[in-house]
């Protein structure tokens, strides 16, 4: 087949195109830049240019052309955009998810030439057709399943999805990349958002929203423990960067509009216990909603998994969900993503 594969410079998506190229496929690799230049550069060095040098080196290694596509523009209007304006009205978004649906399989589909049957990414996560339909499915390994980061995929995008590495564990793909010598075998595995690189989501934020002052407030006392720099550089669940002696403490709710964050260091009292969520916004990968109201759900990516009973309503776009055990860190703006087993069926938005 005719394919493209989105090559970052990190092990899986260097194992994924040698595994395509020994396979027999015509590959073109494509790196995508979508670093911010002109907004970050005042944090550090560009990490997209020692990325490109590992690219660079694996295309020449196997003689496959390579091409770098500037998705800047995309990205920021898309994705950075929405991100910052969900930060400022208190939730917690997750911009990989969006990366995946608006750029990756999105505005990528949209530049290529359709001779490109497939586009291949190092993506932890299977895809399997069943009869017309297309269907996600995890991966053996649970601690690095990424269906979580594609769930808000469509059948049309999923249809020209291919995931080479998807049947195999982190520790399988460490070993192969070491096999086949490839430069990046020995780099570590990329943490946080895929735009900022090593940057932190604080600085990146306190460029765009700045510092308010406010009160950190004892959720059981209402006595003030200290001074925050603005309610967005917090989440519900947060236990670092508080600056709080007599912990842990833990971050349990914000209001936005007194820019007050509220802590606990008794975090895990029964009080605070919460099973129940509603969603919005919900997005089904088959196209239609689930009839089957028992269901997996994870509220984070991970290994966490909670058996769920799902209501849904209004065609499927809205919902309620009963877990069945309780969990503390429900974060407003981050996906609720379900599961039947071992296949992701879709997300919703948490509210």
């Amino acid at each position: 087949m005719k394919i493209a594969v989105l090559v970052s410079g990190g092990v899986d998506s260097s194992l994924a195109l040698q595994l395509l190229h020994e396979q027999g496929h015509d590959l073109t690799a494509f790196y995508l830049k979508i670093w911010l230049e002109d907004e970050l550069s005042f944090l550090g060095d560009c990490p997209w240019e020692q990325d490109l040098e590992y690219v660079k080196k694996l295309c020449e290694k196997l003689n496959i052309p390579l091409k770098v596509l500037s998705l800047q523009k995309e990205y920021h209007d898309l994705v950075v955009s929405y991100t910052i304006d969900q930060v400022k009205i208190g939730k917690t978004p997750n911009p990989d998810v969006l990366c995946n649906r608006l750029i990756k399989f999105g505005a990528f589909y949209d530049k290529i030439d359709e001779k490109f049957e497939k586009v291949a990414t190092g993506h932890y996560a299977k895809v399997v057709k069943q009869g017309d339909l297309y269907v996600l499915q995890k991966t053996n390994d649970e601690i690095k399943d990424q269906t979580y980061f594609l769930s808000r995929l469509s059948q049309k995008q999923l249809s020209r999805a291919i995931f080479p590495i998807g049947h195999l564990t982190k520790s399988e793909v460490r070993d192969l990349a070491s096999k086949y010598d490839l430069p990046s075998k020995d780099r570590k595995d990329s943490q946080g958002i895929c735009f900022l690189g090593k940057i932190k989501f604080r600085d990146f934020l306190k460029q765009h929203l700045g510092v308010k002052t406010g009160d950190i407030i004892q959720f059981e006392t209402k006595e003030k423990l200290g001074d925050h720099e603005g309610f967005w550089y917090h989440t519900i669940g947060q236990r670092k960067g508080l600056g709080l002696s007599g912990g842990p403490w833990y971050v349990v709710s914000k209001d936005t509009e007194k820019n007050i964050v509220c802590v606990s260091n008794q975090y895990y009292s029964e009080e605070k216990r919460r099973d129940s969520i509603k969603v919005s916004g919900c997005h089904w990968i088959s196209g239609n909603c689930p009839k089957n109201a028992d269901l997996q759900v994870k509220i984070r990516h991970g290994q966490g998994v909670y058996d769920a009973q799902a209501n849904f309503q209004d065609d499927g776009n809205n919902g309620f969900i009963k877990i069945g055990e309780n969990d503390q860190g429900i974060a407003p703006g981050q996906f609720a993503v379900f599961y039947d087993k071992d296949v992701c069926l879709g997300s919703g938005v948490i509210l």
